[in-house]
C-alpha cells in the first residue's frame, strides 16, 4: 500500500524502473466499484501535464515512459470516452509518428540502420550500427490504436482539431494519416527486413538482422509487433480501404498466439490450480522473468480482450494463478521468474506488482483486493499511469 511520493517527488513506476516526474495524482476511489468520474477526472489532470518524448532513445516510445502513457491514455478513453484523453492521445501520436527516422530531421531521424538505409522505423540508439528489435512494434501498436479509437466513434469523424504536423485536420483525417504512417513502417521496415515470417508466419529476426539474427522473437517482443498488426488490422477493417492487409495482419497474431499457447508448459500450482510455466522465448529454456512476463502477459491480454484470436477466459486463468500461486510469495515479495524462484536484474524479485500482472485479476476474483491493495490505498493516490490504468480496466471489466 504505496502513494510512491518521496519528498514531493511523483515516482512513476514504468516497468518496475521509479522515475522522478512532478505530476499531479490520480485518485483511487474503491477497488470493488466501477470506475468513477473522480477517478477519470484525476486521470485527465495527471496527463494534462505530460509532454511526449524527443525520440525513441532508451526505448522510450516503447517500454518507456511515453510509452505506457499512450498506451494508458488509449486504456482509460475506452472506458471513459471523454474526448479531452483522446485528443491528448493524438497529440502524443502526432509527436511519434513526426519522430520516424525518414520523417525526422537530424538529430531525431535520417540514420542509417543495419539494413543500410534511412528506414520508416525509430532508432532507440543513436551508435552505428543501428539494430532494431520488438520495440519498433510500440510505435506502430500506438498509431493503430489511436486510429482505431477515433474510427469506432463515427460521431468524431468530421470534426476539426488542431494539427500542427499537418496530419490531417478532421479526426477521419488523422486516423487515416496514422494508419497510413503504420503500414509504411511495416511494409518499409518491419516486413520487409526485420522479420522471417517464413515458417507458418511465427515471427522470427531476420538472418541478417543486427539484434538476434535469425532467432525467434522473444514473447515480449512479439506482443510488441502483435500490438502494431492487431490494432491496424481493427483500424483497416472499419475503413473497409485493404482487406488483404487485415488478413496479412490478424493471421501474424493468430500464428503468435497459438505458438505461445502450444509452447507453455502446464503445471498445478501449490494450491492444486492448473498453472503455467514458459520460457522467455518460444523454446527458451531459460524460465520467463517477472518483467518480461509482465509484458507477455499485458500483451495476451489485450488480444483477450478483442475477440478475434482464439483466447479464452479459460486459457487466460493459468497465467492468473501463475502470478497468484506460485509468483505471489507474500503481501510484499513477488518471485522473478515465472516458476517461483529468484534471479537478478528483471529476474530478480519485486515489492510491487507490475502492471501486466494486475490485468490477471479479472481471473481470480478472490485475489482482486489483495493484488489492487497491494500497490495502491482505496481513496489514496498515486502517480503510476500504467498501473492506474490497469486497476481502471480490471475495474471496469467486472463492474
Amino acid at each position: 500500500m504505496r502513494t510512491w511520493i518521496m519528498a514531493g517527488i511523483v515516482l512513476l513506476l514504468m516497468n518496475g524502473a521509479p522515475e522522478a516526474r512532478a505530476a499531479t495524482l490520480m485518485k483511487v476511489d474503491d477497488f470493488e466499484l466501477a470506475v468513477t468520474q473522480n477517478e477519470i477526472s484525476s486521470f485527465k489532470a495527471h496527463i494534462a501535464g505530460l509532454t511526449p518524448a524527443p525520440d525513441n532513445v532508451g526505448n522510450d516510445w516503447a517500454q518507456g515512459r511515453s510509452g505506457e502513457q499512450v498506451k494508458a491514455m488509449g486504456i482509460v478513453y475506452e472506458i471513459s470516452k471523454d474526448t479531452a484523453i483522446l485528443d491528448r492521445m493524438i497529440g502524443f501520436c502526432d509527436a511519434v509518428l513526426s519522430q520516424r527516422n525518414d520523417l525526422a530531421a537530424a538529430p531525431v531521424g535520417q540514420y542509417r540502420l543495419w539494413t543500410g538505409g534511412i528506414d520508416p522505423a525509430w532508432p532507440n540508439s543513436r551508435t552505428a550500427p543501428i539494430g532494431t528489435g520488438g520495440e519498433q512494434g510500440d510505435p506502430i501498436g500506438h498509431l493503430g490504436n489511436c486510429a482505431r479509437l477515433i474510427l469506432e466513434t463515427p460521431a468524431l469523424w468530421s470534426r476539426t482539431l488542431s494539427d500542427p504536423f499537418g496530419h490531417g485536420a478532421t479526426y477521419l483525417a488523422r486516423a487515416r494519416t496514422f494508419v497510413a504512417g503504420g503500414d509504411r513502417a511495416l511494409d518499409g521496415h518491419v516486413l520487409s527486413r526485420l522479420l522471417d515470417l517464413s515458417r507458418g508466419n511465427r515471427q522470427y529476426f531476420a538472418a541478417d538482422s543486427a539484434y538476434q539474427p535469425g532467432n525467434q522473437v522473444p514473447w515480449n517482443q512479439q506482443m510488441m509487433f502483435n500490438y502494431g498488426f492487431h490494432n491496424l488490422a481493427a483500424a483497416h477493417r472499419i475503413l473497409g480501404d485493404a482487406p488483404a492487409r487485415v488478413t496479412r495482419y490478424e493471421a501474424i497474431v493468430k500464428a503468435s498466439v497459438d505458438w505461445f499457447f502450444a509452447t507453455v508448459t502446464p503445471v498445478t500450482s501449490p494450491a492444486g490450480r492448473p498453472a503455467y510455466s514458459w520460457g522467455y522465448g518460444p523454446t527458451s529454456g531459460t524460465r520467463e522473468d517477472n518483467s518480461h512476463g509482465s509484458l507477455d502477459v499485458a500483451g495476451l491480454h489485450r488480444l483477450y480482450v478483442s475477440g478475434r484470436y482464439g483466447i479464452t477466459a479459460a486459457m487466460m486463468t493459468p497465467l492468473a494463478n501463475t502470478f497468484c500461486d506460485i509468483m505471489t510469495k507474500s503481501a510484499t515479495k513477488y518471485s522473478g521468474k515465472v516458476d517461483g524462484t529468484d534471479g537478478s536484474g528483471n529476474s530478480g524479485p519485486t515489492t510491487y506488482i507490475r502492471a501486466g500482472w494486475l490485468l490477471l485479476a479479472e481471473f481470480r476474483t478472490d485475489r482482486h483486493h489483495a493484488m489492487m491493495d497491494a500497490d495502491f490505498d482505496e481513496g489514496g493516490t498515486t502517480g503510476s499511469i500504467d498501473q492506474f490504468s490497469r486497476l481502471l480496466l480490471v475495474k471496469d471489466r467486472r463492474w
